[in-house]
């Protein structure tokens, strides 16, 4: 029974979602070399489900590597990425994080009045050289339409930056949807059954 987990996501709410479920965790963050955001471009013409599933199992193994050279005691690993996707959408099968406030502008004008994915991809390393246990959850989400005046009043709030289809459903974004079919949790980054899930297969403790 392993007391506690690392976490490697510097994500606060991956971090409340873990603490919701009773799990321990010690943080395995990004190093200052670590080019981890190239890693989030994506490859041409791939889909949003192989692009969350690739960009996570890569993470994952550049934070097994970040704990070796550590030192600290072992303890199973835990990534996730969240990416959004609308399908319909050539140009919107991969909705990242906005990189300007023009970008976030066309991702919300893509988003308005339209269903979208909203995919999360969780590996957990239960052992080092053990092979990494993944699971991708994927909810749909109905977005309002919105005004030129909604889109441009989010934005300046800030909201929108950081995070994949410039928006956030446990902030102001959520005001903006309607109705969801799927994971809460796993739209704000970390489904918590399938985590859960996960965590007991490898046998991680609760409090």
């Amino acid at each position: 029974m392993y007391p506690y987990i690392y976490l490697a996501s510097q994500s606060p709410r991956r971090q409340e979602l873990l603490k919701q479920i009773g799990v321990q965790f010690e943080m395995l963050t990004a190093e200052l070399h670590e080019d981890t955001e190239t890693l989030e471009i994506p490859i041409p013409h791939e889909k949003a489900h192989d692009y969350v599933k690739r960009v996570t199992l890569a993470k994952s193994t550049i934070a097994l590597d970040r704990w070796t050279k550590s030192k600290r005691p072992w303890a199973p690993i835990l990534c996730a990425d969240t990416t959004v996707s609308l399908p319909s959408s050539i140009a919107g099968e991969i909705l990242g994080k906005p990189i300007d406030t023009a970008d976030a502008v066309r991702i919300l004008e893509m988003l308005s009045g339209k269903v979208h994915e909203v995919l999360t991809a969780v590996v957990l390393l239960v052992e080092p050289n053990s092979q990494p246990l993944y699971v991708v959850q994927v909810s749909q989400v109905a977005f309002s339409h919105l005004s030129s005046e909604q889109i441009a009043t989010y934005i300046a709030s800030g909201e929108p930056f950081g995070k994949a289809g410039a928006y956030g459903i446990q902030g102001l974004g959520g005001a903006f949807i309607p109705t969801i079919t799927g994971s809460y949790s796993g739209i704000m980054g970390l489904p918590i059954f399938e985590v859960s899930q996960l965590l007991d297969h490898a046998k991680v403790a609760r409090i």
